[in-house]
Protein backbone atom coordinates (compact mmCIF):
# COMPACT_ATOMS: atom_id res chain seq x y z
CA UNK A 1 0.00 0.00 0.00
CA UNK A 2 1.36 3.42 -0.96
CA UNK A 3 1.84 6.05 1.73
CA UNK A 4 -0.47 9.05 1.43
CA UNK A 5 0.33 12.50 2.81
CA UNK A 6 -1.95 13.44 5.73
CA UNK A 7 -0.13 16.58 6.79
CA UNK A 8 -2.85 18.78 5.28
CA UNK A 9 -5.28 17.96 8.10
CA UNK A 10 -5.66 20.58 10.81
CA UNK A 11 -8.01 21.66 13.57
CA UNK A 12 -10.55 19.07 14.69
CA UNK A 13 -9.85 16.97 11.59
CA UNK A 14 -6.26 16.52 12.77
CA UNK A 15 -7.55 14.89 15.95
CA UNK A 16 -8.54 11.95 13.71
CA UNK A 17 -4.83 11.24 13.33
CA UNK A 18 -4.33 11.55 17.09
CA UNK A 19 -7.01 9.01 17.96
CA UNK A 20 -5.89 6.68 15.14
CA UNK A 21 -2.34 6.75 16.48
CA UNK A 22 -3.49 6.09 20.03
CA UNK A 23 -5.67 3.17 18.97
CA UNK A 24 -3.12 1.64 16.59
CA UNK A 25 -0.35 1.89 19.19
CA UNK A 26 -2.55 0.08 21.70
CA UNK A 27 -3.51 -2.57 19.15
CA UNK A 28 0.16 -3.22 18.34
CA UNK A 29 1.06 -4.00 21.96
CA UNK A 30 1.41 -7.68 22.90
CA UNK A 31 -0.93 -6.97 25.82
CA UNK A 32 -3.10 -4.48 23.94
CA UNK A 33 -6.72 -4.16 25.03
CA UNK A 34 -8.10 -3.78 21.50
CA UNK A 35 -7.85 -6.01 18.42
CA UNK A 36 -7.60 -3.52 15.56
CA UNK A 37 -5.18 -4.56 12.79
CA UNK A 38 -6.97 -2.25 10.36
CA UNK A 39 -5.96 0.74 12.50
CA UNK A 40 -2.29 -0.29 12.33
CA UNK A 41 -2.47 -0.65 8.55
CA UNK A 42 -4.24 2.69 8.18
CA UNK A 43 -1.80 4.56 10.41
CA UNK A 44 1.18 3.13 8.54
CA UNK A 45 -0.39 4.16 5.23
CA UNK A 46 -0.39 7.85 6.17
CA UNK A 47 2.58 10.19 6.05
CA UNK A 48 2.49 12.08 9.32
CA UNK A 49 4.90 12.62 12.21
CA UNK A 50 2.88 10.94 14.94
CA UNK A 51 5.57 11.73 17.50
CA UNK A 52 4.19 15.28 17.49
CA UNK A 53 1.29 13.96 19.59
CA UNK A 54 3.52 13.03 22.51
CA UNK A 55 2.92 10.03 24.77
CA UNK A 56 0.31 7.40 23.98
CA UNK A 57 -2.28 5.97 26.37
CA UNK A 58 -5.09 3.42 26.42
CA UNK A 59 -8.01 5.80 26.99
CA UNK A 60 -8.87 6.17 23.30
CA UNK A 61 -8.95 2.40 22.84
CA UNK A 62 -11.12 2.02 25.94
CA UNK A 63 -13.58 4.53 24.52
CA UNK A 64 -13.62 2.65 21.20
CA UNK A 65 -14.47 -0.56 23.04
CA UNK A 66 -17.48 1.09 24.68
CA UNK A 67 -18.78 2.21 21.30
CA UNK A 68 -18.10 -1.25 19.86
CA UNK A 69 -20.14 -2.85 22.64
CA UNK A 70 -23.16 -0.57 22.22
CA UNK A 71 -23.06 -1.14 18.46
CA UNK A 72 -22.94 -4.92 18.85
CA UNK A 73 -25.77 -4.78 21.37
CA UNK A 74 -27.96 -2.84 18.94
CA UNK A 75 -27.10 -5.10 16.03
CA UNK A 76 -27.89 -8.17 18.11
CA UNK A 77 -31.52 -6.99 18.18
CA UNK A 78 -31.52 -5.20 14.79
CA UNK A 79 -28.99 -7.12 12.64
CA UNK A 80 -29.87 -5.25 9.43
CA UNK A 81 -29.84 -1.80 11.00
CA UNK A 82 -28.07 1.27 9.66
CA UNK A 83 -25.20 2.57 11.77
CA UNK A 84 -24.41 6.25 11.17
CA UNK A 85 -20.93 7.27 12.32
CA UNK A 86 -20.90 11.06 12.65
CA UNK A 87 -17.53 12.78 12.18
CA UNK A 88 -16.05 9.30 12.02
CA UNK A 89 -12.55 10.49 11.30
CA UNK A 90 -10.18 7.57 10.83
CA UNK A 91 -12.08 5.12 12.99
CA UNK A 92 -12.06 1.48 11.88
CA UNK A 93 -15.14 0.44 13.84
CA UNK A 94 -16.92 -1.04 10.79
CA UNK A 95 -14.39 -3.86 10.54
CA UNK A 96 -14.43 -4.59 14.27
CA UNK A 97 -18.20 -4.94 14.60
CA UNK A 98 -19.37 -5.99 11.12
CA UNK A 99 -22.02 -8.72 11.37
CA UNK A 100 -22.28 -9.19 7.61
CA UNK A 101 -25.80 -7.69 7.44
CA UNK A 102 -25.73 -4.11 8.69
CA UNK A 103 -25.32 -0.95 6.62
CA UNK A 104 -22.77 1.67 7.68
CA UNK A 105 -22.81 5.37 6.79
CA UNK A 106 -19.65 7.38 7.48
CA UNK A 107 -20.24 11.15 7.72
CA UNK A 108 -17.26 13.50 7.78
CA UNK A 109 -15.62 16.39 5.98
CA UNK A 110 -14.32 15.86 2.46
CA UNK A 111 -10.57 15.56 3.30
CA UNK A 112 -11.27 12.77 5.81
CA UNK A 113 -13.67 10.92 3.50
CA UNK A 114 -11.07 11.11 0.71
CA UNK A 115 -8.47 9.44 2.95
CA UNK A 116 -10.93 6.76 4.03
CA UNK A 117 -11.85 5.93 0.44
CA UNK A 118 -8.21 5.84 -0.63
CA UNK A 119 -6.90 3.66 2.17
CA UNK A 120 -9.71 1.53 3.56
CA UNK A 121 -11.38 -1.45 1.85
CA UNK A 122 -14.62 -0.79 0.01
CA UNK A 123 -17.86 -2.58 0.85
CA UNK A 124 -21.32 -2.39 -0.69
CA UNK A 125 -22.63 -1.95 2.85
CA UNK A 126 -20.31 0.97 3.62
CA UNK A 127 -21.41 4.41 2.41
CA UNK A 128 -19.89 7.88 2.74
CA UNK A 129 -21.22 11.42 3.04
CA UNK A 130 -18.59 14.11 2.58
CA UNK A 131 -20.18 16.82 4.70
CA UNK A 132 -20.34 18.26 8.17
CA UNK A 133 -22.38 16.30 10.69
CA UNK A 134 -23.99 19.65 11.52
CA UNK A 135 -25.52 19.79 8.04
CA UNK A 136 -28.64 17.78 8.83
CA UNK A 137 -29.13 16.74 5.21
CA UNK A 138 -27.36 13.46 6.03
CA UNK A 139 -30.53 12.41 7.84
CA UNK A 140 -32.23 12.11 4.44
CA UNK A 141 -29.64 9.52 3.34
CA UNK A 142 -30.39 7.10 6.19
CA UNK A 143 -32.53 4.01 5.58
CA UNK A 144 -34.30 3.59 8.92
CA UNK A 145 -36.37 0.56 7.89
CA UNK A 146 -34.46 -1.91 10.06
CA UNK A 147 -33.37 0.42 12.83
CA UNK A 148 -30.82 3.20 13.26
CA UNK A 149 -27.90 3.64 15.63
CA UNK A 150 -26.04 6.95 15.48
CA UNK A 151 -22.58 7.24 16.97
CA UNK A 152 -20.79 10.49 17.74
CA UNK A 153 -17.42 9.31 19.00
CA UNK A 154 -15.07 12.18 19.78
CA UNK A 155 -17.34 14.81 18.24
CA UNK A 156 -19.68 16.62 20.61
CA UNK A 157 -17.01 18.09 22.91
CA UNK A 158 -15.81 20.27 20.01
CA UNK A 159 -19.27 21.75 19.44
CA UNK A 160 -21.48 24.11 21.43
CA UNK A 161 -24.37 23.06 23.63
CA UNK A 162 -27.11 24.47 21.41
CA UNK A 163 -25.72 22.66 18.37
CA UNK A 164 -25.46 19.35 20.25
CA UNK A 165 -28.99 19.51 21.64
CA UNK A 166 -30.39 20.54 18.26
CA UNK A 167 -28.74 17.56 16.59
CA UNK A 168 -30.03 15.13 19.21
CA UNK A 169 -33.54 16.56 18.86
CA UNK A 170 -33.40 16.19 15.07
CA UNK A 171 -32.35 12.55 15.39
CA UNK A 172 -35.06 11.83 17.96
CA UNK A 173 -37.70 13.28 15.66
CA UNK A 174 -36.47 11.48 12.54
CA UNK A 175 -35.57 8.05 13.94
CA UNK A 176 -38.18 6.70 16.39
CA UNK A 177 -36.96 3.55 18.17
CA UNK A 178 -33.40 4.43 17.20
CA UNK A 179 -30.47 5.19 19.48
CA UNK A 180 -27.62 7.69 19.67
CA UNK A 181 -24.34 7.20 21.55
CA UNK A 182 -21.92 10.02 22.31
CA UNK A 183 -19.01 10.78 24.61
CA UNK A 184 -18.32 14.03 26.41
CA UNK A 185 -16.00 15.62 28.93
CA UNK A 186 -16.59 17.05 32.42
CA UNK A 187 -16.80 20.76 33.04
CA UNK A 188 -13.31 21.20 34.49
CA UNK A 189 -11.67 19.65 31.41
CA UNK A 190 -13.74 21.82 29.09
CA UNK A 191 -12.82 24.96 31.03
CA UNK A 192 -9.14 24.06 31.10
CA UNK A 193 -9.07 23.38 27.35
CA UNK A 194 -10.64 26.73 26.56
CA UNK A 195 -8.41 28.67 28.91
CA UNK A 196 -5.02 27.07 28.28
CA UNK A 197 -5.46 24.39 25.62
CA UNK A 198 -4.37 20.78 25.92
CA UNK A 199 -0.69 20.93 25.06
CA UNK A 200 0.13 17.28 24.42
CA UNK A 201 3.68 17.98 23.30
CA UNK A 202 5.95 20.81 22.23
CA UNK A 203 4.52 20.45 18.72
CA UNK A 204 0.83 19.82 19.26
CA UNK A 205 -2.02 21.40 21.20
CA UNK A 206 -5.46 19.80 20.98
CA UNK A 207 -8.43 22.03 20.04
CA UNK A 208 -10.60 23.59 22.73
CA UNK A 209 -13.63 21.62 23.90
CA UNK A 210 -16.48 24.07 24.61
CA UNK A 211 -19.18 21.45 25.24
CA UNK A 212 -19.18 19.60 28.53
CA UNK A 213 -21.78 17.14 29.72
CA UNK A 214 -21.81 14.63 32.57
CA UNK A 215 -24.13 11.92 33.83
CA UNK A 216 -25.66 14.14 36.51
CA UNK A 217 -27.01 16.28 33.63
CA UNK A 218 -29.13 13.50 32.09
CA UNK A 219 -32.51 15.03 33.06
CA UNK A 220 -31.75 17.80 30.55
CA UNK A 221 -31.70 15.24 27.75
CA UNK A 222 -34.80 13.43 28.94
CA UNK A 223 -37.02 16.47 28.29
CA UNK A 224 -36.11 16.57 24.58
CA UNK A 225 -39.21 15.50 22.58
CA UNK A 226 -38.82 11.94 21.34
CA UNK A 227 -36.22 10.90 23.93
CA UNK A 228 -37.37 7.84 25.86
CA UNK A 229 -34.38 7.01 28.05
CA UNK A 230 -30.82 8.11 28.78
CA UNK A 231 -28.15 6.01 30.43
CA UNK A 232 -24.42 5.91 30.92
CA UNK A 233 -22.30 3.17 29.35
CA UNK A 234 -19.46 1.96 31.53
CA UNK A 235 -15.87 1.79 30.39
CA UNK A 236 -14.09 -1.59 30.61
CA UNK A 237 -11.46 -1.95 33.30
CA UNK A 238 -8.43 -1.50 31.07
CA UNK A 239 -4.86 -2.73 31.34
CA UNK A 240 -2.55 -2.63 34.33
CA UNK A 241 -3.24 -1.92 38.00
CA UNK A 242 -3.91 1.82 38.30
CA UNK A 243 -6.37 2.31 35.41
CA UNK A 244 -8.74 -0.52 36.49
CA UNK A 245 -8.66 0.76 40.09
CA UNK A 246 -9.46 4.33 39.05
CA UNK A 247 -12.24 3.11 36.74
CA UNK A 248 -13.87 1.09 39.52
CA UNK A 249 -13.65 3.93 42.01
CA UNK A 250 -15.14 6.45 39.56
CA UNK A 251 -18.38 4.46 39.37
CA UNK A 252 -18.73 3.70 43.09
CA UNK A 253 -20.26 6.98 44.25
CA UNK A 254 -23.06 8.88 42.47
CA UNK A 255 -21.38 12.14 43.48
CA UNK A 256 -18.49 11.32 41.14
CA UNK A 257 -20.75 11.42 38.08
CA UNK A 258 -19.89 15.06 37.45
CA UNK A 259 -16.17 14.24 37.24
CA UNK A 260 -16.39 11.40 34.71
CA UNK A 261 -16.10 11.68 30.94
CA UNK A 262 -19.13 9.52 30.15
CA UNK A 263 -20.27 7.66 27.09
CA UNK A 264 -24.03 8.28 26.96
CA UNK A 265 -26.72 6.26 25.21
CA UNK A 266 -29.88 8.12 24.21
CA UNK A 267 -32.86 5.94 23.27
CA UNK A 268 -35.69 7.37 21.18
CA UNK A 269 -39.42 6.68 21.51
Amino acid sequence: MSVIDARHLDGVSETALLTLHQRATEAARPDGIIDDPMAITLRDGLDYDYQDFGRTHQATALRALVFDDVTRDYLAVHPRATVVALAEGLQTSFWRVDNGEMTWLSVDLAPIIALRQQLLPASERLGHRAQSALDHSWLDAVDATDGVLITAEGLFQYLTEDVVFSLIAACAERFPHGQLAFDSVPRFLSAYSQRRGFRLSANYTAPAMPFWFTADQYPRLQVIPGVRAVRELRYPAGRGTLVPWVTRQSYRLPALARFRAPVTLVEFN
